[in-house]
């Protein structure tokens, strides 16, 4: 109650407190920023639209911010006893729509899943890219095609976004997944992206190079020199792909790469030339994906004008 009347006055809203680990709305919280799965219809609380739209965590008041000025459906926003200071800046973003729901520092600890928490998290619900959305205009877009490591997937789409990519799709590749671009990890590494930028997940890569290429769309493969595939398009040096034309750049796993198959469905792919200084007989062997996506995606905002 301390809590409520703290805050009192600050917004026209007064949160509802929670004091029981055993609440429903906390139980949400802690499963979605723990990157457990919901969906409306199985306990993602008020105003559900229906048993398909997902529903994901995001904590700290970056993301939460982005969140709220992303345009994302917020469905509720949770705020502890030292978080109360953030409704002075993002209170009247709330949407009337969402519930707004205070808890204590402990309990409010025991749902986070950050070391440090800020006291501030919400249940949004990401919006569902199509194939359509992503190919209208000259599009750039960026394929991971079984991009293991959050941190990357998050990395990529945050580096995506900065260089002017009309959207990213998360698919797999001879049975490996990507990692799910709205996961606790890669949203954190995105910095908020993944609820900006339109992303495109579930589909197989051969049956996405196969719509790319319907659409008219030149598909481009990142590969280290090393990475060899009988039948592949010559590579070439980033600079000399025409970026301008409506592109997509296809980044795979982190340590096996891209597949043979994928490799010779290609357009093109791209190498990045690397120093051929050699200690003691060592050499890097290949960039990190997220490094190598980032030079790829800086080479074509630069020949798209950017800056």
């Amino acid at each position: 109650m301390a809590l409520t009347a703290n805050l009192r006055g600050r917004d026209s809203r007064v949160p509802e407190f929670i004091g029981s680990r055993e609440n429903r709305w906390i139980k949400q919280f802690r499963a979605a920023l723990a990157g457990e799965k919901l969906r409306d219809g199985a306990g993602a609380g008020a105003g559900a639209r229906g048993g398909e739209a997902e529903v994901v965590g995001v904590e700290g008041p970056h993301l939460v911010e982005t969140a709220l000025s992303s345009g994302v459906e917020v469905s509720a926003v949770l705020i502890s006893e030292s978080g109360a200071r953030h409704l002075e800046k993002l209170g009247k973003s709330i949407p009337a729509s969402a519930r707004l729901l205070s808890t204590s520092d402990r309990l409010f600890a025991q749902v986070a899943a950050t070391e440090m928490p800020q006291g501030i998290a919400a249940l949004v619900r990401p919006r569902r890219a199509t194939f359509d959305d992503l190919v209208s205009g000259v599009p750039l877009l960026l394929v991971m095609a079984g991009v293991q490591d959050p941190g990357n997937v998050g990395t990529l789409l945050r580096t995506a976004e900065a260089f002017g990519a009309s959207g990213a799709i998360a698919c797999s590749a001879r049975g490996t997944g990507t990692a799910d671009p709205f996961g606790p990890k890669a949203m954190r590494a995105s910095a908020g992206s993944a609820l900006r930028l339109p992303v495109l997940r579930g589909v197989a890569a051969p049956v996405l190079l196969a719509q790319l290429r319907v659409a008219g769309i030149r598909v481009y493969a990142s590969a280290p020199d090393a990475e060899a595939a009988d039948g592949a398009p010559v590579r070439v040096a980033p600079w000399h792909v025409n970026w301008r034309q409506a592109s997509a750049l296809l980044v795979g796993n982190e340590g096996a790469g891209l597949p043979a198959d994928l490799l010779r469905s290609s357009d093109g792919v791209v190498c990045i030339p690397q120093a051929a200084v050699r200690k003691a007989g060592a050499r890097v062997e290949s960039l990190n994906a997220a490094i190598a996506g980032a030079i790829l995606l800086y080479e074509a905002a630069r020949q798209r004008g950017l800056g």
